[in-house]
């Protein structure tokens, strides 16, 4: 039986009210797992009557596959971290850089997108950061270049790839794309991107990356570093090819599939299963708790909740006001507009919820899916609530020793999110053009 209608005033109320509890609560209780609001949040939308359980099982049931596959890739980047491919990359990005500030930055900007791509934006942000902020205290650079650059490539270059960011799962069945397809249009939009952010982080930081390394307690006006944290030994260690092949092999695995019909999450599941098998061998009840703790569980219940607390959302008149909003069409304006809102709503709303509200109501054109997985995934740049990565961020800082100034966050995204935006729509739109 209804209780409230999500169509009526009432009811669209008590839903906008119940989606911003969450995000209130997954932002600020950090040390909270976010499913023990989302979940029970969830029910009372259904106990409520805002959404049908009908409703709620089918939009379960057709993220299910997504939410399988991130599973697997946060198995999969588990035993990359276990293995020492990030400590291999630590060594790699300490002796590439041959002591040059700017030389480094570079090649942080590339490993970054790289890993971003492959691995996703969190494995990026928990991983690559601490190896970032480390290698730059081990050859005298400023911390503070590296360590946004770990932050804002991991946002603005996790468009690459269906795989790359949870946005992109959301959204790719709504793209009609293949995953050959999805890379090729993303490609360009991708590329410019990391060029115009580089070029906008050389003149923002042209200071920080001239000026000699601080102690790790001295403090300057770009980073405040507390304690005396020191780099790990990152001297040679072997690369560890087994995992690098296996990696490559599964990239290969989700494009030969999807033309034979194989579900991704299957593949990706394969994946995980195959690279895990051998430390299950040689240490089976570490390996088990670790590979358990990686699939967190009650992350992937938080997104399971959060698809069904935002249908009512969708569907009542909040839904109705966004859908006037999108611009018809899918010509550069019109790209152009809906990457914008995307970006906004990614920053009012969170990037998640943005991308459960916003891909449905474009779904009748793809192109402009395309759009709001720039606007969900770059605009997030613009402040620490745009994503639950940037949150993650502070986090993995805060334990590095340093305190990233909240007025220097801003400013940089509000430098770097328009420019970087506009080229990656303007690439987007090209692209479009000449399919």
């Amino acid at each position: 039986m209804t209780v409230v209608s999500a169509s009526g005033v009432v009811g669209s109320i008590i839903a906008v009210a119940l989606l911003v509890i969450v995000i209130i609560t997954t932002v600020g209780a950090r040390r909270m797992p976010a499913a023990l609001v989302a979940v029970p949040v969830a029910i009372l939308v259904v106990l409520l009557g805002l959404t049908g359980l009908d409703d709620a099982v089918d939009e379960i049931r057709f993220m299910a596959p997504t939410i399988g596959f991130l599973a697997a890739m946060l198995v999969v980047a588990d035993v990359c971290a276990r293995t020492g491919v990030f400590t291999w990359i630590g060594a790699v990005l300490a002796t590439w850089s041959r002591s040059s500030p700017n030389r480094l930055l570079r090649i942080v900007f590339l490993v970054a997108a790289v890993t971003t791509a492959v691995l996703s934006i969190d494995t990026t942000i928990v991983l690559l950061t601490p190896v970032a902020v480390a290698t730059a205290r081990r050859v005298g650079a400023r911390i503070a270049p590296v360590a946004y650059a770990s932050n804002h490539l991991a946002n603005s270059t996790s468009t690459l790839l269906p795989v790359s960011n949870l946005t992109n799962l959301l959204a790719f069945g709504a793209t009609g794309l293949t995953f050959l397809g999805f890379t090729g249009l993303m490609a360009a939009p991708w590329a410019a991107a990391i060029i115009v952010e580089y070029l906008i982080f050389r003149w923002f930081f042209a200071d920080a990356l001239a000026a000699p390394s601080p102690r790790p307690a001295e403090r300057d006006d770009t980073e405040s570093v507390t304690g005396s944290a020191t780099a790990p030994d990152v001297s040679a260690p072997h690369a560890p090819r087994g995992v690098l092949i296996a990696l490559c092999l599964l990239l290969v695995a989700f494009v030969v599939a999807e033309p034979l019909d194989i579900p991704l999450a299957a593949v990706a599941g394969a994946g995980a299963l195959i690279m895990v098998m051998p430390l299950l061998f040689r240490a089976p009840a570490e390996t088990l708790a670790h590979t358990v703790r990686a699939v967190n569980v009650p992350f992937l219940a938080f997104v399971a909740a959060l698809g069904v607390i935002i249908l009512p959302v969708r569907e009542g008149p909040l839904g109705d006001v966004v859908s006037s909003l999108i611009p018809s069409g899918t010509g550069l304006l019109a790209l152009l507009g809906v990457a914008a809102l995307a970006a906004v709503l990614a920053n009012l709303l969170n990037n998640l919820p943005a991308t459960l509200l916003l891909v449905p109501l474009v779904a009748h054109q793809p192109a402009l899916v395309l759009a709001v997985l720039l606007g969900v995934n770059i605009g997030p740049n613009l402040a620490y609530f745009g994503s639950l990565a940037n949150l993650l961020w502070r986090d993995v800082m805060h334990r590095q020793g340093t305190h990233p100034a909240s007025r220097q966050y801003l400013m940089l995204g509000a430098l770097t999110v328009p420019p970087t935006l506009a080229a990656a729509v303007v690439a987007l739109w090209a692209g479009l053009s000449i399919s």
